[in-house]
């Protein structure tokens, strides 16, 4: 009987190691389609969602109101495989850390850059990896803050499309990217690191 029992406990035991081992990091850079497509090309993610983040108001939605909200993405991912110091070193190749009214073609408060931080380690390494960037290019302004982690609320219901858009509509997708010119403004800053 004691067999029969360990037998049963047994998947229910491996599925919580294996979410014991995945932790989530929050980062807003512009569109979260593009962010959600780079991201997940990243070895060591498991899962990036898209939503919002940074505000008060509760129930952000897409179409309707999401002010003091970022659009961002919540990433889990594999620390055995891939650290939050490698995140933000991939994040930084995939955005524009100088522009202070938003991301490529789409401005406004809820494209800004940000990176989300959920304690003070992750805070001390997103700072180092900042203080790293703006190393890089002394003549300019890096403008992308960290701020304590808050709330973040995934797209869903009616507006759930936008999850995995550059799977679903590859064509859109692609028309968008192009045209935004967001792959050409990233080898602009970074040469042969953008990862795209």
């Amino acid at each position: 009987m004691k067999a029969k029992w360990a037998f049963m406990l047994l998947p229910s035991l491996l599925v919580g190691a294996s979410s014991a081992v995945a932790d989530k990091a929050i980062l807003a850079g512009g569109c979260f389609w593009c962010m959600e497509s780079d991201f997940e090309k990243l070895a060591g993610v498991t899962d990036v969602v898209s939503g919002f983040t940074g505000g008060t108001l509760k129930n952000p939605t897409y179409n309707g109101d999401h002010t003091g909200h970022y659009e961002a993405v919540e990433i889990t991912y594999d620390p055995d495989k891939v650290s939050y110091k490698e995140l933000l070193d991939y994040y930084w190749v995939n955005i524009d850390p100088f522009d202070d009214r938003g991301q490529f073609c789409d401005k406004g408060p809820s494209y800004l850059s940000a990176i989300f931080v959920a304690n003070d380690q992750e805070r001390e390494l997103a700072e180092q990896s900042k203080k790293a960037v703006q190393a890089q290019f002394p003549d300019k302004t890096v403008v992308t803050p960290i701020l304590p982690a808050s709330t973040f609320y995934p797209i869903q219901g009616d507006e759930s499309y936008h999850q995995d858009y550059y799977k679903n509509n590859p064509l859109r997708y692609k028309y968008y990217r192009w045209n935004c010119g967001r792959d050409q403004r990233l080898k602009a800053i970074w040469g042969d690191r953008a990862t795209h």
